[in-house]
């Protein structure tokens, strides 16, 4: 089976030609087709572009773990658009999860809870639990509302590269091998969804992501944070090294950098201030005005942008662990192993 972008076209599908990109578009009919056939397809949410494909159909999911060479023991997220529709997916919601879930959804939220058997282990590698969400994007809810089925939906890049953000972005890491990639724009939030998993009355967060701790706390009090890394995670987004650039990413400690030693050309990734001791065209600032929203939402595409340039290494800053600068660093971190 082969698919040809034809813009003119009625027909998502022209068989029997080989093209080298996938159609891209916001056209929910067409994504819905694709889906229904049981394609892999890009789609926008507020955090990140997904990989997405039909949660109940094996082949669909086999295809999402192939597209993105991803481990299949790196579980999936469930994505649907009510909450109503995401009790058909769990044995139950804690008291706790339905609060956060009637605040926090749709929204960067993801719930790991006690999966149904209609959830085929697959999505979940193995696990009692599945991570299940409702992500904020018009584009991407009301083509939830007209499936028969959630999808499962990792980030739409190849296995341990930096997230998307972009249907641009998509295309560039995934356009050959997915027929159709939902344009729905840049995404407003820029990191992965934060993940809570529930243990006896206990909350706890598995994921820092688009959802700050602080704002989690007001609606359920004091809350555990995960710090381990996993070889064999618990939730998605645990594995130790991730979000990696093709160059070497390192993090930068003024006790320890000395710039007349450096003698390969350096990008530099900071908050909010340029470093007078590099070139100022290799630096890129995530928010001169210090939010962090604005830190968040910039970062994989600067992330990206540094990595296409002319220089050896990429240099970042960490930012001051509270609001969403935990989920900030926890992904440079991880981009910065090896």
């Amino acid at each position: 089976m082969y698919f040809c972008r034809n813009k003119s076209a009625k027909k998502p599908l022209i068989w029997g030609l080989r093209c080298n990109m996938a159609i891209i578009n916001s056209d929910i009919n067409q994504a819905k087709i694709f889906l229904d056939q049981g394609n892999v397809i890009g789609i926008p949410t507020e955090t990140v572009y997904g990989l997405a494909g039909n949660a109940f159909d094996i082949e669909a999911v086999t295809k999402i773990f192939e597209v993105k060479n991803r481990p299949n023991f790196d579980p999936l997220i469930v994505h649907t658009n009510s909450v109503e529709r995401l009790k058909d997916f769990v044995h139950y919601l804690p008291e706790k999860a339905l609060l956060l879930a009637q605040e926090f959804m749709p929204g960067p939220l993801t719930l790991l809870l006690p999966k149904h058997e209609s959830i085929p282990d697959l999505v979940t590698s193995g696990l009692d639990s599945v991570a299940v969400r409702i992500p904020n994007h018009a584009l991407t809810l009301e083509l939830l509302a007209n499936l028969d089925f959630p999808v499962a939906a990792p980030s739409a890049n190849p296995f341990g590269y930096i997230s998307p953000t972009s249907a641009r972005h998509v295309e560039q890491q995934l356009g050959e091998r997915i027929p159709f990639i939902l344009d729905g724009g840049e995404c407003q939030i820029g990191i992965e969804s934060t993940i809570i998993g529930f243990e006896n009355e206990e909350v706890i967060i598995f994921r820092k992501g688009g959802l700050a701790i602080e704002d989690i706390e007001k609606i359920v009090g004091k809350v555990s944070v995960n710090t381990h890394s996993s070889s064999n995670p618990k939730a998605p987004g645990m594995l130790k090294s991730h979000y990696s650039p093709k160059k070497d990413l390192l993090i930068f400690d003024k006790k320890t950098f000395d710039i007349d030693t450096q003698k390969e050309r350096i990008g530099y990734l900071a908050f909010r201030e340029y470093n007078i001791n590099l070139p100022k065209e290799n630096q890129l600032i995530l928010s001169e005005s210090g939010s962090y929203k604005e830190a968040a939402k910039n970062l994989f595409a600067f992330m990206r942008q540094l990595d296409a340039m002319e220089i050896e290494k990429i240099y970042v800053e960490l930012l001051p662990e509270k609001d969403l600068g935990r989920a900030i660093n926890d992904r440079l971190r991880r981009a910065a192993v090896k």
